[in-house]
């Protein structure tokens, strides 16, 4: 009964490091001290380097984290929407709403992945393409539209604007915006 309560623990602190270490890196980049980290996970500097024993270690499993988050969200997407556009808003308000979550290359996070982030990446672009191929198919999206286009937009997105108040909404908005851009024209 220990050894659970101790997995248990275990992995609740591993949960609470990578969420303090999600909003540190993207507060003060990938140098941000790991002693900070620990600090504001609560735990101790052992207890954080016991799961992550470098920088490297946990700026990965931060990357591998961001990216099941959004394949989660465009598998869901993809599944849910009646149509490749309600697919597509419905994957953008997700990506908003996971964005303090998010460090991701395009968020100043790792450029270089592991092969697991890199798997996942792949995933996240085939989910997209099927559902961009689905609106070209519905006549409802442009050709010329990529899954690169999505994912740009989306960690565009996933980034508040300084000093723009209720960036949620501000956000949404511009997701309408881009939708009608993507629209197959003639």
């Amino acid at each position: 009964m220990n050894r659970r309560e101790l997995r248990a623990d275990a992995v609740a602190n591993r949960d609470r490091v990578l969420a303090a270490a999600a909003i540190a890196v993207r507060r003060e980049g990938e140098a941000v001290p790991m002693a900070t980290i620990a600090a504001e996970a609560g735990v101790g500097i052992a207890t954080l380097y016991r799961s992550y024993p470098s920088r490297e270690a946990l700026l990965g499993a931060l990357t591998e984290q961001s990216f099941g988050l959004v394949l989660e969200s465009a598998q869901h997407a993809e599944n849910a929407g009646s149509t490749a556009i309600e697919s597509l808003e419905l994957f953008l308000h997700q990506t908003i709403d996971h964005g303090p979550k998010l460090v991701l290359p395009l968020h100043g996070g790792p450029v270089r992945l592991d092969p697991q982030s890199k798997a996942l990446q792949r995933d996240v672009h085939a989910v997209l393409t099927r559902i961009l191929k689905r609106g070209q198919q519905e006549g409802t999206v442009s050709p010329d539209v990529a899954a690169l286009d999505i994912v740009i937009f989306g960690a565009l997105l996933a980034r508040p604007v300084p000093h723009v108040r209720n960036w949620q909404h501000a956000a949404r908005r511009l997701v309408q915006t881009f939708l009608a851009g993507l629209t197959a024209s003639g």
